[in-house]
This record gives C-alpha cells, sequence and structure tokens, in this order.
C-alpha cells in the first residue's frame, strides 16, 4: 500500500558534551527522517530558531530531500538538549525545552489543515506542543500516531487520548503490573492502539481485542539516542502498509519486528540518525 507521513512537533539538536558533536534529532523529526530513509515520502513541520543548530538541521532535511516548506522561523534559540554516554546509553544531562518552538506553539491555519490532509499518518509527541491541535487534524480522518514518552498527567490524558489512533510510551524499569496500569490508562482515556516499550527487554501491545507481547533481539548498543523513535517509526509504517485500520495479531507482530530492525539500526551509530556537526559551546 502507498503511503505517506508527516511528523509535526519537535526539532533540536542533541549536543554530545564528550565529543563536541551536534546531531540532528526531536521525535517528530527523527520520525520523518526514519520514513524517509526507509522509502516513504515524509514531510516535517515545526519550528525552527535562528542559530547555528537551526540552519544545520534544516541543510540535513534538504538534503534527505524532506518537505518542510510549512515550517515557522523565530528569532532566538532552536532546540537542544545535551547529551552524555555511559557504556552506549544516552543521558539527557539538561535542555533549553524545544527553545523557540515552546515559545510558539504550533497552531494550525486552514491551509496547514489542509496540507496535512494529504498525508496518510500523523506523528506527534509530548515533546511538540500540538495538543490544541489534535483534534483539528482529527476532523480529517488523519490517523495519528503519538509518543507520551514516560510523562503525562491524568488531566493530559483525557485531552489528547481522544484523538490518538496509536499511542507509544517507554516504561524501562518498571514491572508488567505498572506498565498493565498504565497501558490500560491510555486506553481508557480513548488511545485505541496503546505500545509500551521496556528498554530492550520488551514491547507490549494492547487494543480492545488484544495483549500482545514480543521480545526484540538483545544489540549491544553504540548509542540508545533514537532508537524508541526508529522502532515507533518502523512500527507504524508496517501498520500502514498493510492497510489495516483495525490490525489483527500478526499484522501487529509484524509491525513489532519490523520495529525492532528499525531500532537495531539506529543503535550502531552515534547520533539519532547521523549528520553530525561540530558545536561551539556557548
Amino acid at each position: 500500500m502507498s503511503i505517506s507521513v508527516i511528523g509535526i512537533g519537535d526539532n533540536v539538536v542533541d549536543k554530545y558534551l564528550h565529543s563536541g558533536m551536534m546531531y540532528p534529532g526531536g521525535n517528530a523529526l527523527n520520525f520523518s527522517v526514519y520514513s524517509k530513509l526507509a522509502g516513504i515520502p515524509a514531510a516535517f513541520m515545526g519550528a525552527f530558531g535562528s542559530d547555528e543548530a537551526a540552519e544545520h538541521i534544516q541543510d540535513v532535511l534538504r538534503e534527505l530531500q524532506i518537505d518542510i516548506t510549512h515550517c515557522r522561523h523565530y528569532e532566538g534559540e532552536n532546540g537542544y538538549a545535551c547529551i552524555r554516554l555511559k557504556e552506549g546509553d544516552r543521558e539527557f544531562v539538561t535542555s533549553n525545552k524545544n527553545g523557540v518552538l515552546r515559545e510558539n506553539p504550533l497552531l494550525l491555519s486552514q491551509d496547514d489543515l489542509h496540507y496535512i490532509s494529504q498525508f496518510s499518518l500523523v506523528h506527534s509527541s509530548i515533546n511538540g506542543h500540538l495538543e490544541s491541535e489534535l483534534e483539528k487534524i482529527k476532523q480529517n480522518n488523519a490517523v495519528i500516531s503519538f509518543d507520551f514518552s514516560g510523562r503525562g498527567t491524568d488531566d493530559y490524558f483525557e485531552n489528547v487520548c481522544p484523538w490518538v489512533n496509536y499511542g507509544f510510551m517507554s516504561c524501562s524499569g518498571l514491572s508488567l503490573d505498572i506498565i498493565k496500569e498504565k497501558i490500560n490508562k491510555l486506553h481508557d482515556y480513548g488511545c485505541k492502539h496503546v505500545i509500551a516499550t521496556n528498554g530492550h527487554e520488551c514491547v507490549y501491545y494492547f487494543s480492545a481485542n488484544s495483549f500482545l507481547e514480543w521480545r526484540p533481539h538483545y544489540v549491544e548498543p553504540v548509542d540508545t539516542l533514537g532508537a524508541g523513535d526508529a522502532f515507533l517509526t518502523g512500527f507504524m509504517l508496517s501498520i500502514m502498509q498493510s492497510g489495516k485500520r483495525e490490525p489483527d495479531n500478526d499484522t501487529v507482530i509484524s509491525a513489532m519486528q519490523a520495529g525492532g530492525k528499525s531500532a537495531a539500526q539506529v543503535l550502531l551509530h552515534y547520533g539519532a540518525f547521523g549528520f553530525g556537526k561540530p558545536y561551539s559551546a556557548s
């Protein structure tokens, strides 16, 4: 099945403190890039600052031929996060909490909504500051995937979940009982399909009809940054290409395997998808 996708929300540079290199990243941006690298037409909509980080990200997206024509541009700092690596596992040290996007959340015009309606799948996240616009996007019958990370309050879930088809969350280090509680909460608030990742240990899927577990093969990581985003991208592309709005168990397992394959590739290099550039310390 022919599909196209758009990531809407955050873009950052991940600044690696040990190497002095910065790499493009951010959940919505990574989704768009991983989709494009998988051969799927992809676009990104977000907000760029006016600094060297913003310039680098835009240069990379143009090189990858990802449509950024509907992005906003503001004076100020682009989003960034400072990263430390410990035995291949990334640790977030500090960030500017998405920079100009946090200060200027996206408000979608009718032109934006018409543009977005041309895509098969819309992806955003808790870092995308898009919560107020999800209902508008959903009115065009879009399939929406959303990454809650490991955060969110009951009020937040109540406002967001009704518009989300596929909700993802990170549950690394949590017990199965707690993971099930979190899954049930998202589903009860209206998220039709919930996928919970527990690091490299296990992935759980829940819908009205199924509860499934899948265990990926362990890969020794060079850098875990972006692996979760790669998993959700591979999962969603597989689901969408199946052509099934309500996937059966075999389709979901295939999607988990596709996500695991995507994540394994990302674990083997620095940055979410490479394109490192030295940054000047401020």
